[in-house]
């Protein structure tokens, strides 16, 4: 047996991960489509979705220099195979401006050092097109970052060089300085004169392709009159499934791994219990009928566990995803929605799908508008398309991954109001989860709630209170935990039932319906309203799917009725023994 490739985790050069003997997730046969899409191309992609290695394996595939390695590179690929004619038609001019300092201090400095940089090591790869001590010249010709750029172009010109530009986090420079440094900074760099939108000036005819890549389209707007040439593929369904992982190439990388690990659960398995915390991405209205994708990064998470150990990791969630909790808190702080209890992030926390157009750029200053922000979530990877009305996409949270994330910032606005001791509520938790005595967890949150003075008035209401007990219930480890799951044709409010992958002494699953009345209401319209609820909860136990994710746990039924801010009745009406 041939010796297995290693995993390609933390890996994002194409070269390296050839060179390492890595497995390979092959993305090669989308080269003639992007070729056709046109000369200069924007794509953006929520992080960690694979940008980085399909950039550089384009910057190899392109590069005139790179053509000796040919066959090592490309050997098993789908291109290796199908080469277009642009194959090693290009000087490639690769940059990366997550690699450049935030100091707001020393901006340009910092942008004009990594430019500088930059040009060097392409003109010392480059070196045999140019005339002996171009190079010295060159870089001695000025400090400018753009200037630097339009001189080589212009003797590239001149030598009738093709150049390919591909920039990788194009945005990533800009994005630190708007939540780092505020609106007026990154006002200056990207308006008027400001050098970054000067630079992108001198992008404009001097390159024969253009590719970049980033996670949010706010630059490209306040850049637009600076570089309005590019052809956005954002949305373009013939790309839906160009970054992340569909299911059937998770299912071959699986079957790969197979014969050299002790895998103790079979690949239907391993799917199921992969998709609900990483699947459901889709980027295009015109694409919801292909495979939905798989978050590459948390994929690559998962198998490192299961081929290390034979089993699946401790969290399903890696470490670096708390990037994104700091990004969707920087999205709050921008957007002025941070102690906002009825902003969009709250309803869609809550469980409500957005129906709004996907907006393909619009200026920084814009994000607070309630659209602007459903977009900038989208493109965040935090809302991914799951239907459509029309052309218009709807739009909801993607998976248990990043609901948590929801969750954890619902656990941290309420708890600024009213804290919990997590401690205690943990251990109630595990015996609910273990034991089945659920009371105790359900009377802890209500009394946070009724006694949360400072936001009651303001989130009375159904939903309100959905959100309050999801921003708790959320956070319940032992539970996997779905808020406003369609079964049965209705939603029910809360779902849970054990993480046995990780938990498998767990025992106990829940549905839980929540009603609400107002303070005025009669004790006939309250009766009424729990006749009501019994009818739904009971019909949502009998949904096919709730005794298949059960996996024989016993299964309770449980009814909370408020009246106004406060817990008037909550009984358990059905549970399995």
């Amino acid at each position: 047996m041939e010796q297995m490739k290693l995993l390609p985790k933390g890996i994002s050069n194409f070269r390296e991960l050839k060179a390492y003997n890595c497995y390979l997730v092959d993305k090669t046969m989308f080269i003639p489509t992007l070729e056709r899409a046109g000369y200069f191309l924007f794509l953006i992609r929520p992080r960690r979705f694979g940008k980085s290695v399909f950039l550089s394996m384009l910057r190899e595939y392109y590069d005139c220099e790179a053509q000796n390695d040919w066959d090592m590179l490309f050997a098993g690929t789908w291109i290796h195979d199908h080469p277009t004619a642009e194959r090693g038609k290009y000087q490639v001019l690769y940059m990366d401006f997550s690699k450049m300092g935030t100091d707001v201090d020393n901006l340009k400095q910092n942008f004009n050092t990594y430019i500088t940089w930059t040009v060097r090591e392409f003109l010392e790869k480059y070196k045999e097109y140019y005339d002996e001590g171009y190079a010295d010249k060159l870089l001695a010709s000025t400090t400018d970052g753009g200037q630097l750029i339009g001189n080589l172009c212009t003797t590239a010109k001149r030598l009738h060089h093709n150049m390919y530009l591909i920039i990788d986090e194009y945005d990533n420079f800009t994005n630190n300085i708007l939540t780092k440094q505020g609106h007026q900074a990154y006002h200056d760099l990207t308006h008027d004169t400001g050098f970054f939108r000067e630079t992108f000036k001198v992008f404009k005819d001097n390159f024969s392709r253009i590719f970049m890549l980033g996670v949010s389209p706010v630059t490209l707007d306040d850049l637009t009159s600076g570089y309005n040439i590019a052809t956005n593929i954002c949305m373009d369904p013939r790309f839906n499934n160009m970054l992340g992982f569909s299911e059937t190439e998770v299912r071959e990388m699986i079957e790969y791994y197979r014969p050299y690990c002790d895998f103790k659960m079979s690949t239907d398995e391993m799917i199921e219990d992969m998709k609900p915390w990483y699947d459901n991405y889709c980027f295009s209205v015109r694409a919801l009928r292909q495979p939905k994708m798989i978050d590459s990064n948390m994929t690559l998470h998962y198998l490192d566990s299961q081929i290390r150990y034979g089993e699946q990791p401790e969290t399903m969630v890696d470490s670096n995803a708390s990037t994104d909790y700091t990004k969707l808190q920087m999205i709050l702080r921008i957007s002025g929605n941070a102690d906002n209890e009825d902003s969009v992030l709250h309803r869609i926390a809550r469980g409500e799908k957005q129906c709004a157009e996907v907006l393909k750029s619009f200026p920084a200053e814009t994000i607070c508008e309630p659209n602007k922000l459903i977009s900038l979530l989208y493109y965040y990877g935090l809302l991914t398309i799951v239907g459509a009305r029309g052309l218009q996409p709807i739009l909801d949270i993607p998976n248990n991954n990043v609901r948590k994330q929801y969750f954890d910032y619902l656990f941290e606005f309420y708890q600024k109001h009213h804290y919990i001791a997590e401690d205690r509520l943990d251990n109630q938790v595990i015996d609910m989860a273990y034991h089945g005595t659920w009371q105790p967890v359900i009377d802890t949150i209500a009394e946070a709630y009724s006694d949360n003075s400072s936001v009651r008035y303001a989130i009375e209401g159904e939903h309100h209170i959905q959100g309050f007990f999801a921003g708790y219930i959320g956070r319940m480890k032992p539970f996997i935990f779905f808020p406003e799951i369609e079964m049965a044709h209705g939603y029910c409010d809360f779902f849970l039932f054990p993480d046995h992958a990780r938990y498998p002494d767990a025992s106990h699953a829940y549905i839980i319906e929540v009603k609400y009345l107002p303070a005025t209401a009669t004790e006939a319209a309250a009766e009424k309203q729990w006749q009501e609820a019994l009818e739904q909860i009971h019909n949502y136990a009998s949904a096919k799917s709730i005794q298949r994710l059960c996996d024989g746990s016993k299964l309770h039924l449980i009814i909370m009725q408020f009246k106004a801010w406060t817990l008037e009745r909550c009984e358990i009406v059905r549970s399995e023994e």
